[in-house]
């Protein structure tokens, strides 16, 4: 026996172990027994041993008494306890599907709950780690987690980059700094052959939305010799991108200053200029100005933030889809391409799809679906836990009626 028999004690209630022997990992605050074990005994982010009603271990996780989710489990059984070397552990077994699908280290390394390490978030690019912790579980396990990077993965430098909205419901505060070593150069993501020069602490999430990479991988038959408009663009990925991939002309907007500016950055590293232009504009207002001045694309391409990060948001967001889609159908060709994405969990696929046939029918316009999009594999689904998943999209034709 491991030192997890240790750990102290948080009892469910009859019953509620069945979703967590089913393959979930998340203890909701009504579960748990709190006669037996009350919640306002555990510190926040502390180890604990959890157990059902009949006092049988289900395995190790963390606590936060503050949260909804007020445990996390992490290993099943008691064989190990959670420290630096189980998190070594998970990280060579997550390292292992990595290199096996990327010829290079840019990948998004960890991916919490899908990883056995719920709460953490891990991103490579290169020798370079950027690291974000969700639960205060992980974060009170911050230094074993980058002992466990730095003997795993000997990386120049972690950046913990904790500012993420999110951290408010584990009462985290917010920050963003390098945990370990230096950042001696410009951090860079390589990707289809390119360069793109990320900002680890002043940028969006962790630097680079990997999430999109195989999709970006599938561009190459629809923007080849084509004009190309890429909305919400970031730092240039999906514009960049198709421009490799032979399209004439890309145009990409985003509404961030200092994203433009790197975009243009990113331009000038790939040599790209003669092709690709960014323009500072909010994306409904340039597709609005667009529309106006009867500019035509071959391809759109949209990828927004998400509209809806709640499910009571999910009214105005499905609005919000809609009409980006309908505004983009304005400005395409006869037979061009639309590509559509959403990365809110609470924007059910077939919810984005009305929302595209709707824009079509109001348009006057016909939709063909091509290909549907989902997170790339360095974002495995768990089949237990429905929030893993999260990021749809189609490649859809859009014609005449």
């Amino acid at each position: 026996m491991s030192d997890a028999a240790e750990y102290p004690a948080l009892v469910l209630k009859r019953g509620e172990d069945a979703r967590l022997r089913a393959g979930h990992l998340w203890v909701f605050s009504n579960e748990v027994d709190v006669k037996r074990t009350p919640l306002t005994a555990f510190e926040p982010g502390e180890i604990a041993v959890i157990l059902d009603a009949a006092a049988k271990p289900i395995g190790v996780g963390y606590v936060n008494p503050n949260s909804l989710i007020c445990a996390r489990l992490v290993s099943r059984g008691l064989d190990h306890a959670l420290d630096r070397s189980l998190i070594v552990h998970r990280l060579n077994v997550a390292l292992s599907l990595r290199e096996r699908l990327y010829s290079e280290p840019y990948y998004r390394l960890v991916y919490g709950e899908s990883d056995g390490l719920p709460g953490l978030t891990l991103d490579r690019f290169g020798d370079v780690i950027v690291g974000q912790t969700t639960t205060a579980g992980m974060e009170r396990l911050k230094d074993e987690i980058t002992e466990a990077v730095v003997k795993a993965l000997k990386p120049q430098a972690l950046v913990w980059k904790n500012d993420a909205g999110i951290r408010s419901l584990e009462h985290l505060p917010e920050y963003a700094d390098i945990g370990y070593g230096e950042l001696r150069s410009p951090m860079i993501v390589r990707e289809g052959g390119l360069e793109f020069e990320c900002d680890p602490i002043g940028g969006q999430k962790t630097g680079w939305f990997y999430d999109q990479h195989a999709n970006r991988d599938r561009l190459a038959q629809y923007v080849r010799g084509k004009r190309v408009l890429d909305v919400c663009s970031y730092l240039g990925g999906w514009g960049l991108r198709a421009a490799a991939m032979g399209a004439s002309e890309v145009v990409c907007v985003d509404v961030s200053a200092h994203a433009v500016e790197q975009i243009r950055r990113n331009i000038d590293r790939n040599n790209l200029g003669d092709r690709v232009t960014a323009v500072k504009a909010d994306a409904f207002d340039e597709l609005k100005r667009l529309r106006e001045e009867r500019s035509r694309f071959d391809v759109v391409i949209l990828d927004p933030p998400a509209f809806v990060k709640r499910k009571k948001d999910f009214a105005e967001g499905r609005i919000a889809y809609r009409r980006l889609n309908e505004m983009a159908m304005q400005i395409l060709t006869r037979d061009a391409i639309l590509v559509t994405c959403s990365c809110s969990y609470h924007m059910p696929r077939n919810a984005l799809l009305d929302s595209v046939q709707q824009a079509a029918r109001h348009l006057d316009r016909n939709v063909q679906v091509l290909e549907q999009l989902q997170q790339s594999p360095d974002h495995p689904v768990h089949p237990a836990i429905a929030e893993t998943e999260y990021l749809k999209g189609f490649i859809c034709r859009v014609l005449p009626a």
